[in-house]
């Protein structure tokens, strides 16, 4: 909802080249919240959603902090300066959310490595000593 309003925003300010990252943010979030809803990531094994959403939260904290800069520092409209605003909020939101998805992936990973065959390995071979 953050990335439709700071695209409005910057739709109806002088910064209107800046409209294509909070779009293709929102864009890519609505398809995420999607894909989680109908249950994606457990039919797509192959993709490694955690991972994607991580890689999606870094990015856009990064470059909504960065147009938000320009656009409150270059533009003195005040729909330029709310979504530069906005952009600063968005990028702390953002920041929240790779720190929770972070959490979340480094768990996956865990999960990951303990299914492996290596991971099979060293547990069976710790069992064989445990026996002797």
């Amino acid at each position: 909802v953050l990335s439709f309003i700071i695209f409005i925003c910057y739709i109806a300010s002088l910064a209107a080249s800046f409209m294509m990252a909070p779009l293709l943010e929102f864009l890519l979030a609505l398809f995420l919240f999607f894909a989680y809803a109908s249950k994606l990531n457990e039919k797509f094994k192959g993709v490694h959603w955690p991972l994607a959403d991580f890689l999606r939260c870094v990015t856009t904290a990064i470059i909504y902090f960065a147009i938000s800069i320009a656009a409150v520092s270059k533009y003195n409209d005040g729909a330029s300066k709310a979504a530069g605003v906005l952009g600063f909020v968005a990028t702390i939101v953002f920041a929240i959310d790779f720190y929770i998805t972070f959490n979340d992936l480094v768990t996956f990973l865990k999960q990951g490595s303990s299914n492996s065959p290596e991971g099979r390995k060293t547990e069976d071979e710790d069992s064989d000593s445990d026996s002797d």
